[in-house]
């Protein structure tokens, strides 16, 4: 009797994509990643604005 027997090399589990963390709403881990995001960008921001005008941030707001 002949037996096809599955090539060892060969995995029968297809490979699955990784995708991309889904947008939800709450406290998701996305959502700390993007929050994160933002307030790196604002930290930058701030120190290219005192670098740029030459004055800190207190003085900026006027404290």
């Amino acid at each position: 009797m002949t037996q096809n027997s599955p090539d060892p090399t060969e995995s029968n589990a297809a490979a699955e994509p990784q995708l991309e963390p889904q947008p939800a709403f709450g406290w998701t881990s996305y959502a700390e990643l993007i929050n994160g995001r933002f307030a790196m960008i604002g930290f930058v921001a701030l120190l290219i604005l005192e670098l740029v005008t030459g004055e800190s941030f207190w003085s900026w707001l006027g404290l």
